[in-house]
């Protein structure tokens, strides 16, 4: 299936535990109106049914405001849930694997740090690609060197994909993003953490801009 770039624009990922007092549904309702235009929900840590429970509750937010929602991972959940597609790492389910659930219709997002990793996605029938990471984060830890918007702009170039931009990126390297070639910009704590997650988002589409 192919992704509307126009999607990925402002891509969250979801941190619970970074969230400044907001309940989780809040969190969604305040970055959709500040502009998000997809939510990946990511829970390394909660089991199979908790996942699910959750990724039922975002598709019921988010639904209605006309956001897809990413499932980080598991494309078993994502195929028991409204949404758009899973995202993938390089150490998880296959593409093909992914598929044979999902079928045709759903989006397929992988995590790549490399133009031989996003080639190689592309064949296998990724959709659109996350080039990961762009600058060092602590919001994780066992990550590949970083990219710089350099080595973003080779991935995008290596590939008819979208690309987004992972890792590192805030309000104030947003703009480089887009001249490297980057369908979109994606964030976990520049909204996840923001004590007003609406006007992070807001002053973050401004800024890829």
């Amino acid at each position: 299936m192919n992704c509307d770039p126009a999607v990925l624009t402002l891509y969250l990922v979801t941190d619970r535990s970074m969230l400044k007092g907001l309940e989780f549904p809040e969190l969604l309702r305040q970055a959709a109106s500040g502009g998000v235009t997809c939510v990946q929900l990511r829970e390394k840590t909660a089991t199979g049914g908790e996942f699910y429970r959750l990724a039922l509750e975002a598709a019921r937010v988010l639904e209605p405001l006309g956001v897809p929602l990413i499932i980080n991972d598991r494309a078993d959940i994502a195929a028991a849930v409204p949404c758009l597609g899973v995202h993938l790492g390089q150490h998880d389910l296959p593409i093909d694997a992914a598929r044979k659930i999902l079928g045709p219709g759903r989006v397929i997002g992988i995590s790549v740090n490399t133009p031989e990793e996003a080639l190689a996605a592309e064949r296998a029938g990724a959709d659109y690609l996350g080039a990961s990471p762009v600058y060092l984060t602590g919001t994780k830890t066992d990550t590949d060197p970083a990219i710089g918007p350099e080595g973003l702009g080779l991935i995008a170039a290596a590939v008819r994909i979208p690309v987004v931009g992972i890792g590192g990126i805030n309000a104030a390297n947003a703009a480089l993003m887009k001249p490297a070639g980057a369908a979109g910009i994606c964030v976990v704590s520049a909204i996840c953490a923001a004590p007003d997650p609406a006007a992070a988002a807001r002053q973050l589409r401004a800024a890829f801009r």
